[in-house]
């Protein structure tokens, strides 16, 4: 694929991704995608076959842009610092009001099933808790944190972190409730927030 093709595709993922949070993953045709992008049909069938593919691309370049915070972090943050800057963007993520995917994600992946492969999700929960657990590890070490099992308290973080958005898109949920359960996790920790 040459320059001018992989700028045109990235063009088309960047625009679809806006159509995608702003209509879920259900309700967007690959008409939607031609008009949003004002492209032929052709031009968006010679990319992608179908907004299950194109999607999928969606969720990949999402994650390699964002979720990266680590150019936050200061030389001098102790665990528990990058910890808490950690739930923090995770939290900005949550109520970010534009271009929120959450809802097309979960839509997604109830409807199409993806494979091992496609699982962008998959990947970026299981390296979150990776990161975590080491956080834990690191903040145990440095008497910042006391936990007798890192992994589960990782774990168990990331599950209430994947609960809040499910809540946030089913029931709502408000900032303050948000700091409650994070200030919970963080007190089962011995982190005094």
């Amino acid at each position: 694929m040459g320059d001018k093709s992989i700028q045109k595709k990235q063009y088309i993922i960047d625009v679809a991704a806006k159509v995608f949070a702003e209509m879920g993953y259900k309700n967007v045709t690959m008409k939607d995608v031609v008009e949003a992008c004002e492209i032929s049909r052709g031009g968006l069938y010679l990319y992608y076959e179908s907004t299950a593919q194109l999607f999928i691309d969606v969720m990949k370049s999402q994650a390699e842009a964002g979720g990266d915070f680590t150019s936050l972090i200061s030389d001098d943050a102790t665990a528990a610092d990058i910890l808490l800057l950690f739930l923090q963007e995770e939290k900005k993520e949550l109520f970010k009001k534009k271009n929120n995917l959450n809802r097309a994600y979960y839509e997604f992946y109830f409807d199409e099933k993806p494979s091992k492969a496609d699982n962008v999700l998959k990947k970026k929960f299981d390296s979150n808790i990776k990161m975590i657990g080491k956080l834990i590890e690191i903040g145990v070490e440095s008497g910042e944190f006391t936990c007798e099992n890192p992994l589960s308290a990782a774990f168990n973080i990331m599950y209430l972190i994947e609960g809040m958005k499910t809540t946030a898109l089913t029931l709502g949920i408000s900032s303050d409730s948000y700091d409650r359960q994070i200030l919970y996790i963080l007190e089962s920790l011995g982190v005094e927030a």
